[in-house]
């Protein structure tokens, strides 16, 4: 019964750290995030002096494109739900079932943001757990308007390549603020498999996706 407790006052200590991390960020820019590290790390595998690109933008200087183009992209139900899209986790999961393997997410804005913060990506019951918890945290605490802004500056957008502006520079050789419509929707098609896309820049599928998503766009709402 001891060992228990241990590992139950363990379990809230950690909660609580999580907890105090997202207030701060309520008023403060996260300076990394797990994702980010383990980037690094990896990019110094290769390269002891590699270093991340990474420069935080304020969401009023990101692009409205970039903004529709991510939603239409990421999470269409972004502004309704609390967190968790559960038609989109049914039919993720439907698609899974017919492919006898896992291909489908259906993850919210707001679950991958918990994930690139605080986890990493390897696919197990506690951290799909743990991600359910700090995605409570962020809907609970923050704006709808904060948790995408905080998303949009860190996610990964290629090889060492992070958050909006250093995306745009890297690819485009613009601000944020000055991507068209078109640059957004690539942008945004390129997030699930960024470092694939940073290599193959001119994928027939990629481009048929961000064709969609350019379509898509003008019908989406963004956080204001």
């Amino acid at each position: 019964m001891q060992v228990v407790g241990w590992i139950l006052t363990l379990f809230l200590v950690y909660q609580l750290w999580l907890l105090l991390h997202v207030l701060w960020w309520k008023q403060h820019n996260p300076e990394n995030s797990s994702f980010m590290r383990a980037g690094l790390e990896r990019l110094k595998t290769d390269d002891p002096e590699a270093t991340l690109e990474h420069q935080w933008i304020a969401y009023n200087r990101i692009a409205r494109p970039l903004k529709s183009a991510v939603i239409a992209a990421e999470d269409a139900r972004f502004l309704q739900h609390q967190g968790f899209d559960w038609d989109g986790i049914e039919k993720a999961w439907d698609k899974d079932l017919q492919n006898h393997r896992i291909i489908a997410g259906g993850s919210t804005i707001s679950q991958q943001l918990a994930k690139n913060l605080f986890l990493s990506g390897r696919r197990t019951p506690w951290r799909k757990l743990e991600e359910s918890l700090i995605t409570l945290m962020l809907e609970q605490l923050l704006s709808k308007h904060r948790i995408f802004e905080i998303y949009l500056n860190v996610i990964e957008w290629g090889d060492g390549i992070y958050g909006a502006e250093s995306a745009s520079e890297h690819y485009f050789n613009v601000h944020a603020s000055q991507l068209s419509v078109h640059q957004a929707a690539w942008l945004a098609a390129i997030i699930p498999n960024p470092r694939f896309y940073d290599e193959h820049r001119h994928s027939r599928h990629l481009l048929h996706k961000a064709a969609i998503l350019q379509r898509r766009m003008p019908q989406v709402e963004v956080p204001r």
